[in-house]
């Protein structure tokens, strides 16, 4: 039977046999396959068992979806390749060879992932942002957004006003005060 086997350090040997049609990988408890990771969208994909195939498709996840580094939307995942999920990697094992299910092994790739070389990981991990500051200047122009000006970069003429308010009540303050004390007449004489 194919499973899909954690390779990060902390979570390294997991793995998932992938025995129904479809199987969700996601952050949350519904999944069928749950991967507690920051990193990891609630919903993050669906592994589709296609015959001989394995088809991954990414849920619009935040962090992407990728196959030997390749971002996909949706491919075909061959037994030795790489999937990882955010900052998750993961090896698809086809399983033993006497077993009628397990997949073939394609040509060009090894029958079995080679034994993975544990990562340094450090205390914080750094999770790639969903959008930079400069793609919010350009516009948005992702999927369901309404307009391209939704996220554009917003002129701050409430403070250029407050300020310019400010200056003038402050001069008419001072004004007032120098009429006032020029009025006053002077004591003792």
């Amino acid at each position: 039977m194919a499973k899909l086997v954690i390779l990060n350090q902390g979570m390294t040997g997991r793995t998932h046999e992938l025995t129904v049609d479809r199987t969700t990988i996601g952050r949350v408890d519904d999944n069928t396959f749950h991967i507690q990771d920051a990193s990891i969208s609630s919903h993050h994909c669906e592994v589709h068992l296609r015959g001989a195939e394995i088809l991954i498709r990414d849920l619009n996840s935040t962090n992407g979806t990728f196959i030997n580094n390749e971002k996909i939307s949706e491919a075909v995942l061959k037994p030795g390749q790489t999937l990882r999920l955010g900052q998750v990697e993961l090896k698809l094992d086809p399983g033993s060879s006497g077993d009628s299910t397990s997949l073939p092994a394609t040509p060009g790739t090894p029958s079995a992932p080679a034994p993975a070389k544990p990562r340094q990981v450090d205390a914080t991990m750094v999770i790639p942002r969903g959008v930079s500051m400069d793609q919010l200047e350009q516009g948005g122009t992702g999927k369901g957004l309404a307009s391209a000006t939704a996220f554009s970069k917003k002129k701050n003429k409430t403070n250029l006003i407050f300020i310019g308010v400010g200056v003038v009540v402050a001069i008419i303050i001072i004004v007032l005060l120098v009429i006032v004390f020029n009025q006053v007449p002077a004591s003792g004489k």
